[in-house]
């Protein structure tokens, strides 16, 4: 039996812990039901609730989940404007956040997709002192993606 305070008070009847817990209007609370004897403790049930609820939701502030952004360009995007992209991705990287590539393709641009596929190792070359390829590039329709994560 433990009391409220974390003091010991030792092995009685159940029917005294519940005496005493009513005296000091606490609960009764069974921590380790498969222990012989099974150990039991007077405390503010309500209390210690709510005392999880708020650790748990600190918790959850703490580590907040990382978000996708997408950065997209064209199969023939001009190398200027493909730097000016990957420092986006940089920065996007920086903050912790995944970034998916697309490279999406106009007109008959769809029947050289290996432009695409170039256009997506190029950046992944630029990107690669601060990020790995999570997920290689793919077809999704007309457009061709990979998915980059810091390192």
């Amino acid at each position: 039996m433990i009391d409220a305070d974390g003091a010991q008070l030792g092995v009685m009847l159940t029917s005294d812990a519940l005496r005493i817990a009513q005296q000091k209007e606490l609960d009764l609370v069974e921590v380790a039901a498969s222990a012989n004897p099974p150990v039991c403790r007077i405390m503010d049930y309500g209390k210690y609730r709510y005392a999880q609820k708020k650790k748990a939701q600190e918790s959850r502030k703490k580590s907040a989940a990382s978000l996708l952004k997408e950065v997209k360009v064209g199969s023939q995007t001009s190398g200027h404007d493909v730097n000016f992209k990957v420092g986006h991705i940089r920065t996007f990287l920086g903050e912790g956040h995944r970034v998916k590539v697309t490279v999406f393709f106009r007109g008959r641009s769809i029947t050289h997709p290996e432009l695409g596929k170039a256009m997506l190792d190029r950046i992944a070359e630029k990107v690669s002192d601060v990020a790995v390829i999570d997920q290689h590039a793919r077809m999704e329709g007309r457009s061709m993606s990979m998915m980059l994560v810091s390192k």
